[in-house]
Order: C-alpha cells, then sequence, then structure tokens
C-alpha cells in the first residue's frame, strides 16, 4: 500500500510542470489485450509533448479508467491535463485477434478539447494495436493512432497520426508500468513520450 501511495504523490507532483499547448493528444497506454470482464482498471500517465518548430516542449498528465464487459469488449474514459488545455474522451475495444502469442485489437471513440486561452475543438480516434509477450510479465506493443479533431465555430480540422510503439510490465497482480514514444507522422501532430501506472480489481 505504501508503494501504491508514492507512486501516486510522484504522479500528482508532476502536474506542477503543465504548460500550455495547442494539438494536444491523448495517450494510448494499452496493450492489444481487453481488460477481463467485469475488472475495471485505472491508469494515470504523465507525458511530455516534445518540441517542434522550436516550440519547447510540454509536460501534463493523463488519466484512463476502463471496464471489461466481455471477453473480447472493454470501455475506457480517458483524460489529460495540462496548464490551460484540457482533454477528455471515451473508446470502445474490440479483441479481435487472439493467438498463441500475438493479438491484435481495434478502438474506436470520441473526444472534445478545452482551451481556456483559444478555441475548444473536438472529434473522433480510433487505434489499431498489436503486442506480444517476449519474457514473463511483459507485453510489447506497437499502434497506430488517428484523431480527426474540428475547432469549434471555424472551418478548421487537424489531423493527429501517431506510431505507437510501447511495452507494460506487471510488477504485481493488480499493478502494472507502461511507458511508451508517440511518432507523429502529419504537421498537425507532436511526438510524446509518457510512463505511468495502471491499476486493476482483479478478479
Amino acid at each position: 500500500m505504501r508503494k501504491i501511495i508514492l507512486s501516486l504523490v510522484i504522479i500528482v507532483c508532476l502536474l506542477g510542470f503543465a504548460a500550455e499547448v495547442a494539438g494536444m493528444t491523448d495517450v494510448l497506454m494499452n496493450s492489444a489485450e481487453t481488460i477481463t470482464p467485469g475488472n475495471f482498471k485505472l491508469g494515470v500517465f504523465p507525458f511530455a509533448l516534445l518540441s517542434k518548430h522550436g516550440s519547447g516542449s510540454d509536460f501534463g498528465v493523463a488519466g484512463r479508467a476502463g471496464l471489461g464487459l466481455t471477453r473480447n469488449v472493454d470501455v475506457e474514459v480517458k483524460g489529460g491535463f495540462m496548464e490551460n488545455v484540457s482533454y477528455f474522451g471515451a473508446d470502445i475495444e474490440f479483441w479481435f485477434l487472439k493467438g498463441r502469442n500475438i493479438n491484435a485489437s481495434a478502438a474506436v471513440g470520441g473526444h472534445m478539447i478545452h482551451a481556456k486561452t483559444g478555441a475548444d475543438s473536438y472529434g473522433v480516434d480510433a487505434a489499431f494495436m498489436a503486442s506480444t509477450a517476449p519474457v514473463r510479465n511483459m507485453e510489447v506493443y506497437g499502434a497506430v493512432k488517428f484523431a480527426f479533431d474540428s475547432v469549434k465555430d471555424s472551418n478548421q480540422n487537424h489531423t493527429l497520426i501517431h506510431i505507437v510503439p510501447g511495452f507494460e510490465y506487471r510488477i504485481s497482480r493488480t499493478i502494472d508500468f507502461l511507458a511508451e514514444i508517440g511518432i507523429a507522422l502529419s504537421d498537425s501532430a507532436r511526438s510524446y513520450v509518457s510512463a505511468g501506472l495502471a491499476f486493476y480489481s482483479r478478479r
């Protein structure tokens, strides 16, 4: 219990480094396996949006909470917070390939972004994920992540595309450590790095 409390304190302290940024994106932090039916997941992930065109790096924190619905389907709500920007959304994931040591899934959802000093935006997002377990207690995953944003009360549209390699390591029966890199492939997107913890209620 003390390790869990200490981890949460460290993560919350990182909020103090948040800064304003446009084009905010959510983190994936998810292997291709869905949450076990009836189980609950809560994840907290500090992240950094990397410098682009001399803009400097920006920092914030993201979170995800999910519930397993069936053996192949889960739902998650997600959010991200920076000094003057906040992100909220939800998605549903379908685990369509279960191999001996390879899994694949797809997720689709929607989101909205609130900017204190600029225009709000909203959009849809999707991700295609594959993962494998090279060693015990660890999954390595890769994904292609899309977000299609429209700026409120304007004709501006943004397409964010990322290639996302990452891994998930099981610390204990109820805690996983995750880390990933989001590599921007579109002009509107910024690359990011993120790491954090996911807590599960295991039946």
